[in-house]
């Protein structure tokens, strides 16, 4: 097998987007208390307890409080691998040592936030929510502490948990029967097998492979065996760790039947029950096969099942090498992993991914969560996943007598490769929609200085990619084939340096629904970025081609975005539309809100006075005044703000050009009636003397008897901004303002498009 290299040997650098979610992730990390964290735990084992508990699931009412202080220690392990932080370092054995404290209490191994009275509910087969998935997080954290922070102390604790859980399902069977433990597992049990099965690969002891194996759930890995795509009705998350689990059984005892069981789980699952992000499931379960075109909402891709496919794709990756499990990983960590965090803010984070047209993160049933009363499963793995973005971009081959390097993600980073006696550095450049090749380059540097020995580079070349090409210190190689691996072998020295570029391009996939009526909804991506759309529902393109979208989808220039604001009562507001079309001013939007596009414009100087292509606030109150312009709405491409005659509405319409509508959307720049400097005001083109003015929230077009203040507005830099990927669709009746779904944080969106 490929072996992934420890986190303890890459170092993510500043510049890439993984980075800023892992320092971000850190930073929520580092808000946490520990007194607060191990709260229920100390009142369950009847100790004094300082702080006081945390809310969402961690209340002590919750039947499933503790699950994330399983997960805290899992992240916190792999964040001080990653990171080698010294505060969480500190934390986190806080945390071990205050839990171990608790255990010693109890006295019988026994160590939860809850009595175990759940488990006699549990074994009773009475209604209780999920206590084997509590504890499967709380040992999985402490065998992570052993792990990665070499933690004698939390593995202690982990046996300790390990013998009193064994002897409890000896005694179910004992007492009822093997049958009446396997009904037990109906009920969501997290990754028991996985985790006992590796420690069972620590330990040796027989009794902890027979444990493991009676949490291989049988009515479920069964119909896998015998390739029977029937997890139509299954909730997913209590099932894909189950998959892990037998994955882990091949590693350690070599069964073959549960190595297919998980490739064939595998294919039916990427072949017919996934989204375009690389997700799975609807309100928490798998629908019938190809059969997604109806499942779209708000609830869909609950992120937990994202995080363990994850690990599904990486272990079937590390056994057979094979490409396509590599570009599931990258696709779903890209559109599925880091679109969860809500940009920069530390414990803000999404339980379900909504794909319906006109979604928005912020409004499913859960929306945005909130760092210390959420504690979701799906905040549990979060903070996992974004403490170990640097445990699947290297693998070596061990087996090999000359060291092998595999790098199958393109991310800014730096490697310790040991087994060759280097170090490298991975940076990496982006595509824009302007400029569609990534490059990335590998600059070598020896650990010891003269020594050199031949070690082989393997890397991904992308199957997104058009083009591609490698240069070595210069010199171009050649026979590079998308959906391979490029090898280089050579004895590497400081100074060397490997470039690869690839050119992406713009294609469309169809939604996995065998269905006739489903057959126009297809994703749009770029490389391997899905391209979401801005949208209060829309989602028809019409008679658009297929095989040629570089033709219809155009790239964005970040420039020329505006926001126009007034002062009001005392209070700043700003321009801005409704998504109906109609224009009022508002009060300041947040950055990443609802409303941040829809209070930024583009200004758009007429075709015959385009000799300025991109102009600052300052040339808007100088150098363009007198010059005739239209305002179009950052995220409707083609809608320009629109009067409709004197003291009557004005809103966008739709212009469905690159030019404008009409005359009634072109507006002569003057300076400020109001005699303010910074100030504009907006004249009707053709209509002498006539200005859009702000009667409160209203606008309308005023020619007399108006206030000239409430006809003068202030410039600022657009409260949103294009990114880098961003393009325009155009469609037969819509044009859609298109960028990756990752960036996105509360505006609306459509992932799927009929064409």
């Amino acid at each position: 097998f490929l072996e992934a290299v420890s986190l303890h040997d890459v170092r993510l650098l500043p510049d890439s987007w993984q980075a800023i979610a892992q320092q971000t992730n850190l930073d929520y990390l580092l808000m946490l208390d520990v007194d607060n964290l191990v709260y229920s735990f100390r009142t369950t084992a009847g100790l004094n307890a300082s702080g006081s508990a945390y809310g969402g699931w961690e209340l002590p009412t919750s039947e499933l409080r503790g699950h994330f202080v399983g997960h805290y220690l899992s992240a916190s392990a792999m964040t001080w691998a990653s990171t080698h932080n010294l505060t969480i370092y500190e934390n986190m054995n806080a945390v071990v040592a205050a839990l171990a404290e608790c255990q010693a209490k109890i006295g019988t191994g026994y160590l939860s936030a809850f009595p175990t009275s759940l488990f006699d509910r549990f074994e009773a087969l009475e209604s209780v929510w999920a206590p084997y998935y509590t504890i499967h997080k709380i040992m999985a954290g402490l065998l992570d502490q052993y792990t990665y922070a070499a933690n004698s102390l939390a593995f202690e604790m982990l046996l300790g948990m390990t013998d009193y859980f064994g002897s409890r399902v000896e005694r179910v069977i004992e007492k009822y029967s093997i049958e009446r433990h396997w009904q037990s597992l109906n009920e969501e049990t997290g990754g028991m097998n996985d985790v006992l099965y590796r420690v069972y690969q620590i330990t040796g002891d027989a009794k902890h492979l027979k444990l493991a194996h009676l949490f291989d759930k049988p009515c479920f890995l069964g119909l896998l065996a015998v390739r029977a795509d029937s997890i139509s009705g299954f909730h997913a998350n209590t099932h894909i760790p189950i998959v892990i689990g037998a994955q882990l059984r091949y590693e350690v005892v070599g069964d073959k039947l549960y190595k297919d069981l998980s490739e064939y789980f595998m294919k039916i699952v990427s072949s017919s029950h996934t989204y375009a992000t690389g997700g799975t499931s609807a309100g928490e379960f798998w629908s019938d096969p190809s059969r997604l075109g109806d499942t779209l909402g708000t609830e869909n891709e609950e992120s937990c099942t994202t995080y363990n496919m994850l690990k599904v794709a990486r272990n079937l990756f590390r056994w057979t090498k094979q490409m396509h499990y590599a570009d599931f990983y990258e696709r779903a960590l890209i559109n599925g992993v880091l679109t969860i965090q809500r940009g920069k803010e530390p414990g803000v984070m999404i339980y379900m991914l909504p794909l319906a047209p006109g979604s928005s993160k912020a409004t499913s049933y859960h929306g945005w969560g909130t760092p210390f009363s959420s504690f979701w499963c799906c905040y549990g793995t979060a903070i996992e996943s974004f403490s170990k973005l640097g445990d699947s971009i290297y693998f070596t081959d061990e087996v090999q007598d000359t060291p092998q390097l595999y790098v199958i993600q393109y991310l800014s980073s730096k490697v310790l490769w040991t087994a060759a006696g280097l170090s490298v550095d991975q940076r990496v450049y982006h595509m824009t929609s302007t400029d569609p090749v990534m490059t990335v380059t590998f600059n070598f540097t020896q650990l010891v200085l003269g020594k050199t020995s031949e070690a082989k580079l393997s890397v991904r070349v992308p199957y997104w990619a058009q083009s591609s090409r490698c240069l070595l210190n210069g010199l171009e190689l050649q026979n590079l084939t998308p959906g391979t691996f490029f090898d280089v072998s050579r004895e590497w020295k400081t100074g060397d340096k490997l470039s690869f570029t690839f050119s992406a391009m713009l294609r469309l996939e169809k939604i996995q629904d065998e269905r006739s009526k489903y057959s126009s909804l297809y994703a749009i991506y770029y490389g391997p970025y899905l391209l979401a759309g801005m949208s209060d529902g829309n989602y028809k393109l019409g008679s658009v081609n297929v095989s040629t979208p570089s033709r219809w989808i155009k790239p964005v220039r970040d420039s020329n975005l505006f926001s126009f604001t007034q002062l009001q009562q005392g209070k700043l507001q700003y321009l801005a539309a409704s998504s109906d079309g109609a224009l009022s001013m508002i009060s300041k939007p947040q950055h990443g809100s609802e409303e941040a596009p829809l209070a930024t414009f583009r200004l758009k100087l007429l075709p015959s006075l385009k000799t300025i292509e991109k102009f600052q606030v300052k040339d808007v109150t100088s150098l363009l005044l007198d010059r005739e312009v239209s305002l179009e709405l950052l995220n409707r491409p083609g809608r320009f703000v629109t009067h409709f005659g004197i003291e009557d509405g004005v809103r966008l319409t739709n212009g469905k050009s690159s030019g404008f509508p009409s005359s009634s959307s072109v507006f002569k720049l003057r300076s400020a009636l109001s005699g303010h400097p910074g100030e504009i005001s907006f004249e009707a083109s053709g209509i002498q003397g006539c200005f859009l003015v702000a009667q409160g929230r209203d606008i309308t077009l005023e020619c007399e008897r108006f206030n000239k203040m409430a006809a003068s507005f202030g410039v600022t830099a657009g409260r949103a901004s294009y990114h880098p990927m961003s393009f325009e669709a155009y469609g037969d009746n819509d044009t859609y303002l298109m960028f990756p779904l990752s960036s996105y944080s509360d505006e609306k969106y459509a992932v799927y498009f009929e064409v």
